[in-house]
């Protein structure tokens, strides 16, 4: 979340940032009644200081009093001392009121946008700043889901009679490529210098709630039945929430600073908002596999940091041969804890269009403040807060669909990138099952 004494001492920032986001009304006059409710939580912070200032002061003078014989004097001070903590008491039941107030707005609002992302409402405004590859793309051919059925490969139908729609069943050399793919995208994650972690693909709503998934974005998730040490508990929509989660609550060594790791796991997705895209093959799934790399860093670092772990990224469609692009997502679609990030759009012939194939973003301290995630600079008694980023590195399924329809031959066969074969066992054409 943003820093509230940001939204008490600058709303003008705060409001400009959200207009930058193209912000709904009810979300800019979230903002104005956010600024009353700390102006009031305030002034009752002082006047309940205040009234205990009395009463601690005024205390005491009454054991004095009794024994110099002045009792009336006594009596009178009681009553003031009475009455100043009987108004501390109810400006601290009204302060209770006002936090949770606050709490409940302040959750909402999104982060505020880094001055180098572009102006923009949506996907239309992001602004393509490499390219790479695309003097090789093939400019048309058949779609993945065609080619991965005519290769027997691929049953869309058994996938609904097992799970419903939005699942996929891969056999043989296409489900060989995926987990090759997983392989090979781990090894270039641990060459890069990241350090792996395997974890739990169930969490509970705190750590939902610690990387922004909550309570913004419950819809899009898979809830449980039951519930993970007394709380709400969710499948996992990416690896981001229990890799960033690792650290809450911590204050960690800032000589450990920048701490990477990277996760692979299936991910879980309700895709709520998006009835009729991409309904058919492989692009939006409930369940799909992704390795994602993970950021904790120091405020200055972030936008260096950034700028790294997109190249990782970046590197491994390059390794695999695959044309395409770098497009840095403007102010309206950078996503609401995000700050500045880019996404990868990887070229698909089958669709004569680049898509997403992956995310890296930069959330500054967003997810930090929820997770109290801080580090100590040398010399200070002061803790910072950590930045954080995070990446897919990359979506297997998707990176899938992208290898079948730029590596496919004019008989229906894919060949496998040279990057694959170590990993497939020296394969390098998938033929149809005959």
């Amino acid at each position: 979340m943003i820093d509230p004494n940001l939204v008490a001492q600058n709303p003008d920032a705060v409001r400009h940032s959200l207009r930058r986001r193209h912000a709904s009304p009810e979300t800019l006059a979230g903002v104005e009644e956010l600024v009353a409710i700390i102006a009031r939580r305030r002034a009752a912070q002082t006047e309940r200081d205040e009234k205990l200032a009395i009463r601690n002061r005024l205390s005491p003078q009454i054991g004095g009093l009794m024994k110099a014989g002045k009792a009336g004097e006594a009596e009178a001070l009681k009553v003031e001392v009475r009455a100043a903590s009987d108004r501390a008491a109810e400006l601290d039941v009204e302060m209770v009121a006002l936090q949770a107030d606050e709490a409940r707005l302040i959750r909402y609002l999104p982060n505020q946008v880094h001055e180098d992302t572009p102006e923009g409402k949506d996907e239309h405004g992001n602004v393509v700043v490499r390219a790479w590859g695309a003097e090789t793309r093939q400019m048309s051919g058949r779609t993945h889901d065609d080619l991965a059925v005519a290769l027997g490969m691929y049953d869309p139908e058994r996938a609904a009679k097992l799970s419903g729609s939005r699942f996929y069943v891969l056999s043989g050399a296409l489900a060989k490529m995926e987990r090759a793919l997983i392989s090979l995208f781990c090894d270039m994650a641990e060459a890069h210098g990241y350090r792996e972690v395997l974890v739990p693909y169930m969490v509970t709503a705190e750590s939902m709630y610690g990387t922004g998934q909550l309570p913004k974005f419950e819809e899009d998730l898979f809830k449980l039945t039951v519930e993970l040490s007394g709380q709400a508990a969710y499948l996992i929509p990416t690896a981001e929430v229990p890799v960033t989660n690792l650290h809450r609550d911590e204050i960690v060594d800032e000589a450990a600073l920048p701490i990477r790791y990277f996760a692979f796991t299936p991910c879980f997705r309700s895709e709520a908002g998006s009835a009729g895209r991409d309904t058919r093959g492989l692009i939006r799934q409930h369940q799909f596999h992704k390795v994602e790399l993970v950021w904790i860093t120091k405020p200055e670092e972030g936008v260096t940091a950034l700028e790294a772990l997109t190249g990782h990224a970046q590197a491994v469609l390059e390794r695999l041969g695959l044309p395409y692009q770098t497009v840095a997502r403007c102010a309206g679609d950078v996503g609401n804890g995000g700050a500045k990030g880019y996404d990868l759009e990887v070229w698909l012939p089958g669709q004569q269009a680049y898509r997403e194939i992956s995310s890296c973003t930069l959330f500054t301290d967003y997810q930090a403040r929820r997770l109290k995630l801080r580090f100590k600079r040398e010399g200070e008694k002061k803790t910072t807060l950590c930045h954080t980023l995070n990446g897919s590195g990359l979506a297997a399924g998707r990176t899938l669909v992208a290898i079948i329809e730029n590596y496919q031959q004019a008989d229906g066969s894919i060949v496998v990138p040279e990057a694959l074969r170590p990993y497939m066992g020296g394969l390098d054409c998938i033929r149809a099952r005959v």
